[in-house]
C-alpha cells in the first residue's frame, strides 16, 4: 500500500462530475483520479478543511457511531479497481475492515485524521505521472503551494495531463485476492 494525500477537488469540464485528487506522499508521486458525486465531493472538502457544520452529515454521523460502538478508524485503503469502479476498506481498530466507497472512506479517514493508502497495483493502472519541472523518471514534483493561484496552476496543468488520457492507456489489473 502506498500513502497518497488528498490535493483537492476538481471538475474537469463544466457538465462532469467532479474528481477526488490524490497524489503519493513520496516516490514517484504518482497522481489518482477519482471521479465521485458533487455531495461526496462536498463531504470530502469539508472534511479536509475541518469544517464543521451545525448538525452531523452522514460522514460524520458514521464516525460518532463508530466511536460508540468503541472502535475508532485506524486509516483508509484504495485497494481495487474493477471493470472502471474503484473500491476502498475503512479500516478499524482491532483489524476490522469495513468495505466503501473511496469517497465516503477518504472524508471519514481526513476527519479522523489517519492515513489514506492506495494499492500499487491501482496505481500501476490508474495513476497519472505529472512532469513539472525537469524531465524523465528522476523529475521531481514540488510540494503543493501554500499559494491559491499557485496551486490553480497546478491543478491546471494536471488537468491537461487528464485531457490526454484515454481509456486505453489503462491496462488491467491483476485478479483480485481472495476474500476476507
Amino acid at each position: 500500500m502506498i500513502p497518497m494525500e488528498v490535493e483537492g477537488m476538481a471538475v474537469l469540464a463544466p457538465e462532469a462530475a467532479p474528481v477526488m485528487l490524490l497524489r503519493e506522499r513520496e516516490g514517484e508521486r504518482r497522481w489518482l483520479a477519482i471521479t465521485i458525486g458533487a455531495p461526496e465531493a462536498s463531504a470530502v472538502a469539508l472534511a479536509q478543511e475541518r469544517i464543521r457544520l451545525p448538525r452531523p452529515g452522514t460522514i460524520e454521523l458514521i464516525g460518532q457511531v463508530v466511536e460508540s460502538f468503541g472502535h475508532r478508524v485506524t486509516g483508509v485503503q484504495v485497494t481495487a479497481l474493477r471493470d472502471g469502479i474503484f473500491f476502498a476498506d475503512l479500516l478499524l481498530d482491532s483489524g476490522i475492515r469495513v468495505s466503501a466507497r473511496p469517497s465516503d472512506a477518504v472524508a471519514i479517514g481526513l476527519r479522523a485524521g489517519v492515513g489514506i493508502e492506495v494499492a500499487d497495483a491501482v496505481l500501476e493502472v490508474a495513476s497519472v505521472r505529472v512532469e513539472i519541472m525537469g524531465s524523465g523518471p528522476d523529475a521531481e514534483l514540488p510540494a503543493v503551494p501554500p499559494d491559491p493561484v499557485e496551486q490553480e496552476r497546478e491543478v491546471e496543468e494536471f488537468r491537461a495531463a487528464l485531457d490526454k488520457i484515454a481509456p486505453e492507456d489503462f491496462g488491467d489489473l491483476p485478479p483480485d485476492p481472495p476474500a476476507r
